[in-house]
C-alpha cells in the first residue's frame, strides 16, 4: 500500500487554505464532546496552528493529516496522531470525517493509512484511542482495523445528554 493515498483518498499535511475547513469544523459543536473542546476557536488561533502544523511530531508530540478525495482534492475530515510518546513507542488516534463522508469506508482508508505510517515510518509500537459506547460507527472502525477493546471508564464524558462510557481500544503493531 502507498504511504500516504489509495486510489480514493490521500493524506496531507494542513495547508493554509484549510483554514475555513478546520474554522467550521473544530467549531462544530457535535463534534466537541469527542474532541474534549469546550470553547470555539477564533480563525486567528487556527491560523497561528496552521502556521506551527509543519511543526516536528517530536517537538509538538501531535500530528495532523487532512483526509482528502483523490478525484477532487475536496478536504473531507482529519487524522491525528496525539500523546506522542517516542520513548514508549505510541500514540493516541483521532479520526473525524465530515457526516456526509461517513460510512463510505474513507474512514477505513485513512485508519489504515495513518497505522502504516506510525508503524513503518514513526516505528511506533502501539496506538490507542477512546471511542463513547455510543458511537458504533467509530468503534466498528477501530475494532475493524484490529484494534482491541480493552475496557470501559464509567461515566466518564460529561454531555448535554448526560454522562457517556467511553471504550478504550489499544492495537499492538508487529
Amino acid at each position: 500500500m502507498p504511504l500516504l493515498h489509495t486510489d480514493r483518498i490521500f493524506l496531507r499535511a494542513p495547508e493554509p487554505t484549510d483554514l475555513d475547513f478546520l474554522y467550521l469544523f473544530e467549531n462544530d459543536t457535535r463534534l466537541w464532546p469527542v474532541s474534549l473542546s469546550v470553547s470555539p476557536f477564533s480563525r486567528d488561533m487556527l491560523r497561528q496552528y496552521l502556521d506551527n502544523a509543519l511543526s516536528d511530531i517530536y517537538a509538538t508530540r501531535q500530528l495532523r493529516f487532512m483526509v482528502c478525495l483523490q478525484k477532487k482534492e475536496t478536504v473531507i475530515g482529519t487524522i491525528d496522531l496525539f500523546d506522542f510518546e517516542p520513548l514508549h513507542q505510541r500514540a493516541g488516534v483521532g479520526i473525524a470525517l465530515v457526516a456526509e463522508h461517513r460510512g463510505n469506508g474513507y474512514g477505513k482508508e485513512a485508519l489504515e493509512l495513518l497505522v502504516a505510517y506510525a508503524q513503518n515510518v514513526l516505528q511506533l509500537r502501539q496506538l490507542y484511542c477512546s471511542v463513547t459506547v455510543s458511537n458504533m460507527g467509530s468503534r466498528q472502525l477501530f475494532e475493524q482495523a484490529g484494534f482491541n477493546q480493552i475496557g470501559i471508564r464509567r461515566d466518564w464524558l460529561k454531555t448535554a445528554s448526560g454522562w457517556q462510557d467511553v471504550a478504550e481500544y489499544q492495537k499492538v503493531l508487529a
